[in-house]
């Protein structure tokens, strides 16, 4: 590749698995996992297509194994969370367990290219993509879903669905870097808010949000 099209090459010292994991990671967050050719990848990874049979098998393969990679730690991190809630003497209020859920998306250890990377997945129109983040997040999703139920009585099951989906939809916006690249017409030079505020502010909207399709106010919580 040349001009603008070329991709930086990943960081030399590791492995080729290694190296093909860290460039998926980096191109399919930027590009898409469909659009993100093996060539394109392989390229940058300073290796070729056979590399991606030898240790993966195929495309998909490599996605998941990235999938797997990348949402270890925010799994692992939402379930202790989760635990901690729900082992106190008081039920979880609606803002604790949307705290809980929302913060390991945010604060991720490896940075942007994960957090793009993940919110590219959730956002990601082809079936088979969804389906493979499925399989590695639903057994802690499903306990929130559960739990989000739980905190709002008064929710039906569709609308605690709705809840939870959105709440999903809006930290992959986040995650995806869109809101930090947004330029206001009126304001060129404006950028979204990042840091630690954006974490608050996202955490009291979707806990407003979610109230706001309630038909009490329920227990919020702080």
């Amino acid at each position: 590749m040349a001009g603008r099209d070329r991709v930086p090459t990943a960081r030399e010292g590791t492995s080729t698995r290694e190296r093909l994991v860290e460039t998926a990671v980096r191109l399919f967050g930027e590009r898409g996992i469909t659009a993100t050719s093996l060539r394109a990848l392989t390229e940058a990874a300073g290796t070729n297509i056979a590399s991606v049979n030898y240790h993966f098998g195929s495309k998909e393969a490599l996605l998941r194994a990235v999938v797997e990679q990348t949402m270890h730690a925010v799994n692992d991190e939402r379930r202790r969370l989760l635990d901690e809630l729900e082992s106190a003497p008081e039920p979880p209020t609606l803002a604790a367990l949307v705290r809980a859920f929302v913060e390991p998306g945010l604060d991720l250890t490896d940075g942007r290219h994960v957090a793009r990377f993940i919110g590219r997945v959730v956002g990601e129109p082809d079936p088979q993509v969804r389906q493979i983040f499925a399989d590695q997040v639903h057994p802690v999703e499903g306990r929130y879903l559960a739990a989000l139920g739980r905190a709002l009585p008064d929710l039906d099951e569709d609308r605690v669905r709705f809840a939870f989906a959105n709440m999903l939809g809006l930290l992959g916006l986040h995650q995806s870097g869109a809101f930090t690249e947004v330029r206001w017409p009126q304001h060129p030079a404006a950028t979204s808010q990042t840091g630690p505020a954006e974490g608050e502010w996202l955490v009291a909207f979707i806990t407003g949000g979610i109230l706001a399709i309630s038909p009490s106010p329920g227990r919020a919580g702080p």
